[in-house]
């Protein structure tokens, strides 16, 4: 049973990350205009991996 949450608490998390890339991306736009960089792929893909590995 912990399992099973512990999966679908990671695909949530997932799930709002990739939210929160598609939000962030005008901003994101701006920003690497200004030089700097959101690492919002990073939290995606860590996300994602662990998700991958639980299911």
């Amino acid at each position: 049973m912990a399992s099973r949450l512990y999966t679908a608490a990671l695909f949530v998390l997932y799930q709002l990350s990739l939210l929160a890339g598609i939000l962030l991306f005008p901003v994101a736009v701006l920003t690497r205009r200004a030089g700097l960089r959101l690492p919002v792929h990073r939290v995606v893909s860590r996300l994602g991996s662990a998700y991958e590995q639980a299911a």
